[in-house]
């Protein structure tokens, strides 16, 4: 990866739109500069992001981007989620190891979207009539 083509890519009310629906697979760290969980979690999403160059990582600074984090209910800090299609498919607070880090984006990835789109409708279908 060149210089000026970031690994993991800051998002902001600006760009978080088109940054995800452009992409059929994302990964958004939420986290704040005085998190320490958060700082310490930094170098272990950058290094995920240089394994997976396919795969957008990007990082929402929830003090800068208050609106962003209540859109997505953020409740705590690191919070990781998974995009893929524009459907969020992880979402859980807490630092990973890079091994846990690598065990979410492997099962992300193999999850057939086709039948999550299908279940999400089953679902909302559900909620709906009731």
């Amino acid at each position: 990866m060149s210089a000026d083509t970031p690994a993991v890519l800051d998002l902001t009310e600006a760009n978080f739109a088109q940054a995800i629906n452009d992409r059929a697979f994302a990964v958004v760290d939420f986290w704040a500069p005085w998190c320490a969980p958060c700082r310490a979690f930094a170098p272990v999403f950058a290094a995920a992001a240089a394994r997976h160059p396919d795969v957008l990582f990007a990082k929402v600074n929830t003090e800068d981007q208050q609106a962003i984090g209540a859109h997505f209910n953020i409740r705590s800090i690191p919070t990781l989620m998974i995009f893929r299609d524009n459907v969020i498919v992880f979402a859980e607070a807490g630092a990973l190891p890079a091994s846990a880090l690598d065990q979410v984006l492997d099962a992300a990835r193999a999850l057939d979207m086709d039948k999550v789109r299908s279940e999400i409708e089953a679902q909302s279908a559900g909620t709906a009539s009731s």
